[in-house]
């Protein structure tokens, strides 16, 4: 990203948005850029300390005003305006997405957009079903105690997100935020600002009280997301990310003891076994490497099959993946859309051209598409699949995160376990079998947050997820978040 040198372009200008404005900063915008044409799309206001400081005082404010005095029943009525404020304004949110990633329209209109008003509806539902343990405690003197348990919002929370699912991973963080009483500064991404602040617009249009809801732009260092992760107003941080990231953040809030919550990078392991059903597998394999260009944490980037169905299952996954259609995100007929930027399309290049120096096969892909000359400024790459590349290359070892996977053929379940269990990262899996004995083992063999069985991708809002090993601290979902967005108070009442 460059900052803008002149701020009188016929673009966009997205402001940050404090206290139910939206406000300005002293340094100049930048631009950000349309994934599929490479062209400056938006100018993007870059936050400085103080516009920092002002946010954070506005959420501050906000949590001892009048959200303080919203009940259960007035802060779930309050997400589900905001829920159908979403959907009033699909086409806004849509256009903003696409505007922003670059991705398919169709899949942002049946996924990204739906789920970012989901998740207001579900945390709205989840209000009403929390809970807290009570308990009646003898006492010498025969007339006991009553100990109940009593949560109360943690303060002041900083949402630090990603680029790849912006609306849906952004909302998720803030729902449970706004339901359990807190208020938030959000930081998107500098790639994907849009939504979110077209977001600030619906929840002030919800009637929720100003300072509630923040948000302010900019990079990492140096800018925006440190000086958000670092302020001593802030009371907790979640942030879904690359784990290098989140190293950076864990330790900034270690000034203060803040509590964390991450979600992070993961090198996911697919294991198909001989008896599953092939088709199904090529097609949910195929779906779990390639969504969104494979820009997806979930994504599957390893895959082991079971030996006798390997060449045929190869064929089946060659033949989705050459299938996929690149082209403008409006079109109709694209089914695939281009990577984020061109820092992200240089790094994922550079593993294709590793995979190639370690001697792997390459199935299909391994370069950019020929595309139209309106898009060829975009940061395109090919649907890739490899063979033949030894455990200990970097490719097997290291998250991409990009439209590609290596498939490697195994004779025993005990060593497609341990295979996929050779990471450091532990987010997801997904496994194909018939054999419903076998799902229940492997799901429990495989070091991950969330394990899949003959699907991908199928969430029960409620459930919860999260990552192991270097792939997260905490759980996000249904009540599982309660532990992160609130403090447990117990209260103790002598009879």
């Amino acid at each position: 990203m460059t900052h803008a040198a002149a701020q009188d372009r016929d673009l966009p200008v997205i402001s940050h948005f404090i206290d139910g404005r939206p406000v300005a900063s002293s340094r100049p915008p930048f631009e950000n850029r349309d994934p599929a044409t490479g062209r400056v799309a938006t100018l993007v206001h870059e936050a400085d300390p103080g516009v920092v400081d002002q946010a954070v005082a506005a959420a501050r404010r906000a949590l001892r005003g009048p959200w303080s005095a919203f009940t259960d029943a007035q802060r779930a009525a309050a997400l589900r305006r905001i829920a159908d404020g979403i959907r009033a304004r699909f086409d806004d949110f849509l256009a903003a997405e696409v505007r922003d990633t670059g991705k398919p329209a169709e899949l942002a209109g049946h996924l990204d957009i739906p789920r970012g008003a989901a998740n207001f509806d579900v945390f709205a539902d989840q209000i009403a079903a929390t809970a807290t343990e009570s308990f009646r405690t003898p006492t010498p003197d025969g007339s006991g105690a009553l100990n109940y348990g009593l949560r109360t919002p943690r303060g002041v929370i900083a949402v630090i997100c990603p680029w790849n699912l912006p609306l849906l991973l952004m909302t998720w963080k803030v729902a449970p935020a706004l339901a359990f009483g807190n208020t938030v500064v959000v930081k998107p991404s500098e790639d994907t600002p849009s939504t979110t602040t077209l977001l600030a617009e619906v929840i002030r249009e919800a009637g929720v009280p100003d300072g509630v809801f923040n948000v302010v732009h900019g990079f990492g260092p140096d800018s925006a997301g440190q000086y958000l992760s670092e302020h001593p107003g802030v009371d907790a941080i979640t942030f879904t990310g690359e784990t290098r990231t989140g190293t950076a953040i864990m330790k900034a809030a270690a000034e203060g003891v803040r509590p964390v919550s991450f979600e992070l990078g993961g090198k996911n392991a697919g294991i198909v076994f001989a008896d599953c059903d092939l088709d199904a597998a090529a097609a949910g394999i195929a779906r779990s490497a390639f969504l969104n260009s494979g820009q997806v944490c979930l994504g599957t980037e390893r895959v082991y099959v079971e030996r006798p169905v390997f060449d045929a299952f190869l064929a089946r996954l060659k033949a989705a993946a050459e299938a996929l259609t690149p082209g403008a995100p409006h079109d109709a007929a694209t089914r695939f859309g281009p990577l984020i930027s061109a820092q992200h399309r240089d790094k994922v290049l550079g593993y294709y051209r590793r995979a190639r120096e370690d001697g792997a096969q390459v199935v299909t892909g391994g370069g950019v598409p020929e595309l139209p000359e309106a898009l060829a400024g975009g940061y395109w790459v090919q649907p890739t699949i490899w063979t033949g590349l030894p455990e200990t290359s970097a490719v097997i070892g290291e998250e991409i995160f990009g439209p590609c996977c290596h498939l490697a053929p195994f004779d025993r379940e005990e060593e497609a376990v341990e295979r996929a269990n050779a990471s450091p990262y532990g987010l997801a899996t997904t496994i194909w079998t018939r054999d419903l004995t076998r799902a229940h083992r492997v799901a429990a063999a495989i070091e991950v947050g969330v394990a899949w069985v003959n699907c991908w991708f199928l969430r029960d809002l409620r459930t919860a997820f999260g990552g192991a090993k270097q792939s997260g601290i905490g759980r996000e979902g249904g009540v599982h978040g309660l532990e992160f967005y609130t403090e447990l108070r117990n209260v103790c009442i002598k009879l």
